[in-house]
């Protein structure tokens, strides 16, 4: 196959991303070095509660990557992922592994979206072994008590969640 039959492959990172954490933007770094356009989606799903805005969360995660703009894309959605895979012309989902537990639950969904659309697969990635037990909501309640961060989420991550719990800690409505 020489270049110019190269089909665009498009993949969608999925995620609520609340907040980023560095094992976040190393599986996106390295999805972009295989796919042609990856887009950043955060789902949105009325069941979790975010700490932050879908638009701090892209700001975070734009603040962090390198200037990959030409081949990165960020959205939000609900519903069904693979309605949104359609809707935007992917064929692949990215998602991350850090651990068996992980892989237990992404295998089902994967299953269950390649019954719902055959031709959207799901390529996983392995975690860097830096960021195998970094998740965000550990982050954020490593955080909510004061503890340090620093390491496991972007600078802009680490400074926003020292100022939200700060606020967080300092009100005293019950």
């Amino acid at each position: 196959m020489n270049q110019n039959d190269k089909q665009n492959n498009t993949a969608i990172y999925p995620g609520t991303f609340d907040p980023v954490t560095n094992g976040h933007l190393d599986i996106l770094a390295r999805s972009l070095r295989i796919f042609d356009q990856v887009i950043v989606a955060i789902a949105t799903n009325p069941r979790k509660t975010p700490l932050f805005s879908v638009d701090e969360r892209f700001e975070f995660i734009k603040s962090a990557v390198a200037d990959d703009s030409e081949k990165l894309v960020f959205d939000s959605f609900d519903g069904l992922l693979v309605d949104y895979c359609k809707r935007r012309g992917a064929s692949c989902i990215v998602r991350g592994l850090r651990a068996l537990a992980d892989f237990e639950y992404e295998f089902q969904f994967a299953h269950m979206n390649r019954r719902l659309a055959p031709n959207v697969d799901t390529v996983f990635f392995m975690t860097d072994e830096r960021n195998h037990y970094v998740s965000s909501s550990l982050v954020k309640e490593v955080a909510s008590f004061g503890g340090d961060v620093s390491g496991l989420v972007p600078p802009a991550v680490a400074t926003a969640l020292a100022a939200r719990f700060v606020t967080k800690q300092g009100d005293t409505s019950p």
